[in-house]
């Protein structure tokens, strides 16, 4: 339907079909007890039922390139994840901050400046995985940090024209309207935009942006991260670490080498050759073939085998670890009453033949074991943490010598050697899609194989690693985005809207159009919503008089400024489950930010005329 038919007549059927299902979804996702995929999957049924949609105008956002692109970008997420790669570069710049102001400035400012100049979907995929972990370490809830990480990947990419895909949909618009002007002989005074006319407006946004978070991310945001919590596990391992022939850490104290201040760990004693240092001084310098002995909770144990340069010690002197640590897994093993391994130490159970796994620590009753792994004799009750391959738990988990078999979610070691191939395919995928945004899929894609092939990650890794609830929430947004623009719902509400804003002047103007184009990049998704208001900011700008360039500005930074709802932008969605939030928690941290932006371009915005 064109937009004078959408304004020259009443709203059609399939436009009340259209609202009424989008009542539906909003009042779906604001109660919170259904999953967000199911709600807008089941709206996009209402849709596709009722005739309202095609069946192929309903499945068509599940092959949309910024869903595949996504789906991808878990895939190159997991390759970096799996090599260690990305934690070389987020520990120096996240590091270990003292409160949750520092954590969360530490995190938006970098994100805030690369996002500027990377796609800022790909940033958003690359930090989640590991800022989970990182909060986990300085027990931080993530709930406080998944939100404010999309919004200053967000807040970024409004500063330059590569910064976002809309900024490029936006200045495609403009570069047609001025084509189409120049072949009609009309006086053209406006011209697309350089690469950083948005940055007049996009780095006051994102400077007020990141302190309005630093200033009220206590206040406004909850811990909604129930499966992650910020207490340790109280059971507490023994575990000794050998420093491997080359290891990054030794010729290092203790001090340098990060070792002093592992959280909820503790470095209890240090065996080399036949000398023992009890109390390990942060000047004690570590050496190749050192054994560090730490005590700690399960979680921070499981943390410390990601460290490069550092191995379990697994039993006698010069017994060498034979399972590769890259594909083993980590697993909880109960010994049972009647396990053949009760009264007979670790060594001489020979464990790791007759079982296929490594024991890495032992916990009983709370208490300190003393002594080397391998001369540690079993009882009954007695808990293993062991590397071991995958199928272990399938091998295991009804034998009588265990009670309970249970996998650690987590890798047991990455692949460290892999590290810097997995940051190069990286960097180049990020070059690639920074001169060529157009070609993001097919660049995302190159990424994820190359992470395959080159054993980054396995083919099960990359599958897992994949969020299919986000996916289909971000398919789901593109079809009722069709059904609003389609039906004429959409064109017939900002029409209206622009047109009784024309009595407030150039300021009401901007304003009307950055309010309707944010709530409609809430419902229809970012660049839908860009491209249904451009012609009608533009008509409404040379209807009035005024230049079109303040109206385009606002058109780019509104349709990105999607902060109030999980919908308003793909990465809002990605971080909605691992965070836990309801969508109660957009409105109240990312109503007051929409507004904010929303003030400064459009007192900005004019200046650019």
């Amino acid at each position: 339907m064109s937009l004078a038919q959408a304004t020259s007549q009443t709203l059609s059927i399939d436009a009340w079909i259209t609202t009424g299902v989008l009542v539906m979804i909003l009042g779906g996702l604001v109660h919170g007890r259904v999953g967000a995929d199911l709600v807008l999957l089941s709206g996009l049924v209402i849709l596709l039922l009722t005739g309202v949609l095609s069946t192929t105008e309903a499945v068509q956002g599940f092959a949309n390139p910024a869903v595949v692109t996504v789906g991808l970008l878990y895939v190159v997420a997991a390759g970096l994840r799996q090599t260690g790669g990305m934690t070389m570069v987020t520990n120096r710049l996240l590091g270990r901050p003292g409160n949750l102001s520092v954590a969360q400035a530490r995190l938006t400012i970098p994100v805030a400046i690369g996002s500027a100049f990377m796609n800022n979907t790909p940033i958003v995929a690359m930090y989640l995985p590991l800022l989970a972990g990182w909060a986990k370490r300085n027990r931080l809830s993530v709930s406080r940090l998944f939100m404010p990480l999309s919004f200053a990947a967000i807040l970024g990419g409004m500063c330059t024209l590569i910064g976002t895909s809309t900024n490029l949909v936006v200045n495609e618009l403009i570069r047609e309207e001025v084509v189409r002007a120049t072949a009609n002989g009309e006086t053209v005074d406006f011209q697309p935009f350089g690469m950083f006319t948005l940055a007049w407006v996009g780095v006051p946004a994102a400077i007020l942006g990141i302190l309005y978070m630093l200033l009220t991310g206590r206040l406004l945001l909850r811990d909604r991260d129930k499966s992650v919590p910020l207490n340790l596990d109280p059971r507490e391992y023994m575990a000794p670490m050998l420093v491997e022939k080359g290891s990054p850490i030794a010729g290092k104290t203790v001090e340098e080498a990060g070792l002093r201040q592992l959280h909820g760990l503790f470095l209890s004693r240090l065996d080399r050759h036949e000398e023992t240092i009890i109390a390990v001084a942060p000047e004690q310098v570590i050496r190749e073939g050192d054994v560090l002995v730490f005590v700690g909770a399960l979680e921070s144990i499981v943390d410390l085998q990601q460290i490069k340069g550092l191995t379990p010690m697994t039993g006698s002197a010069g017994q060498e670890h034979t399972i590769p640590r890259h594909s083993a897994v980590l697993f909880e093993a109960v010994v049972s009453n009647a396990s053949p391994l009760i009264g007979r130490s670790i060594r001489e159970g020979a464990f790791r033949t007759t079982y296929g796994a490594v024991v890495i620590a032992v916990h009983r009753n709370g208490a300190r074991l003393r002594g080397k792994i391998g001369g540690i004799v079993l009882r009954s009750g007695d808990t293993l943490l062991l590397e071991a391959p995958p199928e272990f738990a399938k091998t295991y988990k009804d034998s009588k010598d265990f009670y309970l078999v249970s996998e650690i979610p987590g890798q047991a070691a990455p692949r460290h050697r892999l590290a810097g191939i997995a940051l190069g395919v990286l960097v180049a995928m990020v070059v690639a899609i920074t001169f060529s945004p157009s070609n993001a899929m097919t660049f995302a894609m190159l990424a994820a194989l190359l992470m395959i092939l080159l054993r980054c990650c396995t083919g099960p890794q990359a599958r897992a690693s994949v969020d299919w609830q986000v996916l289909t929430v971000i398919g789901s947004a593109f079809g009722l985005g069709h059904a609003m623009q389609t039906s004429g719902l959409a064109a017939f509400i900002a029409d209206h809207m622009v047109n009784w804003s024309g009595q407030f002047g150039l300021y009401g103007l901007l304003a009307v159009t950055y309010v309707l184009t944010a709530i409609f990049t809430s419902l229809i998704t970012n660049n839908a919503a860009a491209v249904l208001l451009f012609p009608i900011a533009f008509e409404a700008a040379r209807t009035h008089g005024h230049d079109l360039t303040p109206f385009a500005v606002c058109v780019a930074v509104a349709a990105s400024a999607g902060f109030a709802t999980p919908l308003g932008y793909q990465t809002n969605l990605m971080v909605m489950g691992p965070g836990g939030y309801r969508t109660m928690d957009y409105l109240r941290f990312g109503g007051p930010l929409t507004l904010l932006v929303g003030a400064v371009t459009v007192i900005v915005a004019p200046l650019l005329a």
